[in-house]
């Protein structure tokens, strides 16, 4: 008996294309002391108020299209830096402050959950 060969097609899903890869963004917070948070976002993520209140958004246009990553940084001039550094001059359209409201040094901390009560030991009337 011969086997029949059977061919299945995968179809490629085309999402954003990333420009940032996962070693340069291990290397941003030593180099530039900044963290990206999300790469190309869209609206409903740019306008997160849980974000942190130290998170900006960054518009700049790469191969004639406009993006947009949301950054973490002590300053604009590290996140100047880093894009100058990465797409060169001319390339950066605006940095602005995030809408973010949680603090920074909680932001991406689990909730502690509650300490459990201890309960009352009833004491009877003594007799």
């Amino acid at each position: 008996m011969a086997k029949a060969k059977v061919e299945t097609k995968t179809e490629e899903v085309k999402g954003p294309k990333l420009y940032w890869t996962l070693k340069e963004k291990e290397q941003l917070n030593n180099k530039y002391s900044t963290e990206l948070i999300v790469e190309n976002c869209n609206e409903e993520q740019r306008t997160n108020k849980y974000l942190p209140s130290d998170a900006y958004v960054v518009t700049y246009k790469h191969e004639k299209e406009l993006r947009t990553d949301l950054v973490r940084a002590a300053t604009r001039v590290n996140i100047f830096d880093m894009y100058y550094d990465k797409f060169g001059s001319s390339q950066l359209v605006s940095i602005e402050y995030g809408p973010g409201l949680t603090s920074p040094k909680l932001w991406g901390v689990e909730k502690p959950s509650k300490p459990r009560r201890r309960k009352k030991k009833i004491v009877g009337p003594e007799e």
